[in-house]
């Protein structure tokens, strides 16, 4: 027997001793639990591919742990076989179930009644729920909100704005992923339980979709030029339409037109290749009878 299995069979011998006075034994460091998690946020799309979508790169980002847990090499083997199925999830919220699998192959090496297949269930019931909660967050709010600070800065021929998106989204990125991953390997199985049956993940998805539909109309109040050449008189006095439009509600006709480009996009499930086709023809003909300007 070697050193190193010497070690490990020592700790789960101690482990098995404390374990009726409930003192908390474990056989990975901080680093090791540190090593895993940066590659999963660095490399966890790596060889993505249909057959296992992420499965590789979550046995990559695991395997280091699973290295230290099972020295033997049959049983690093079946670990790492196993860790190489089909996988799925978004990349920052699902840092947790990769911090739950190091805490259940820790208190697997351990000697604690837990059997492989309930990692495997564990990753599958959970992945698809935490893609749902992370793309919400990060593809619909987090990012929408970050583009539009950007686009605005960019468009006004400010150099920050392309800088704040980049070091704005690797921020987010890193802190939530990190709080996930470790969250995940202190509360093992309990913790997306805990996180889904609380109001919290409900809460803050809600504040934060609230902002970004403020971003976007100020975006759109901002970047869409629409304005209306009707003008007249009415009685003896000069009426120009625009003029009108704004005294009731400013930058009324962009958000009409941002409207009527989501009741198509969303609504009517149009491509978006016909909502510029209806853009450039609705804009060309209504400039043309000099309506709109």
């Amino acid at each position: 027997m070697s050193e190193e299995e010497k070690n490990t069979a020592a700790v789960a011998a101690e482990a098995k001793t404390n374990e009726a006075g409930n003192t908390p034994v474990h056989i990975l460091t901080h680093k090791d639990l540190l090593i895993s998690w940066l590659r999963w946020i660095c490399w966890a799309q790596r060889c993505y591919n249909y057959e296992r979508m992420m499965g590789l790169g979550f046995c990559q980002a695991i395997s280091n742990v699973l290295e230290k847990l099972f020295p033997k090499k049959e049983d690093l083997e079946a670990a790492l076989t196993r860790h190489m199925r089909f996988y799925n999830t978004e990349n920052n919220w699902g840092a947790m179930v990769l911090g739950i699998s190091c805490a259940l192959e820790e208190e697997r090496a351990l000697g604690h009644d837990v059997d492989t297949s309930v990692i495997d269930n564990m990753k599958n019931a959970l992945m698809g729920p935490l893609a749902g909660i992370g793309d919400s967050v990060t593809q619909s709010i987090v990012k929408v909100i970050l583009l539009g600070i950007a686009i605005d800065l960019t468009t006004q021929g400010n150099a920050m704005g392309p800088i704040i998106y980049i070091v704005g989204f690797t921020v987010y990125c890193l802190i939530v992923s990190y709080t996930m991953f470790f969250s995940g390997y202190k509360m093992g199985r309990q913790a997306v339980i805990k996180l889904l049956s609380s109001d919290m993940a409900k809460s803050v998805t809600g504040a934060m979709k609230i902002v970004s539909m403020m971003v976007i109309g100020a975006l759109a109040a901002g970047n869409i030029r629409v304005t209306t050449l009707i003008q007249g008189t009415f009685g003896k006095s000069p009426v120009v339409l625009q003029k009108v439009l704004d005294s009731i509600l400013p930058k009324m006709l962009p958000l009409l037109l941002l409207c009527l480009v989501m009741y198509w996009l969303k609504g009517r499930q149009k491509s978006a290749v016909y909502v510029l086709v209806m853009l450039f023809v609705i804009g060309f003909a209504f400039s043309f009878i000099h309506v709109l300007g």
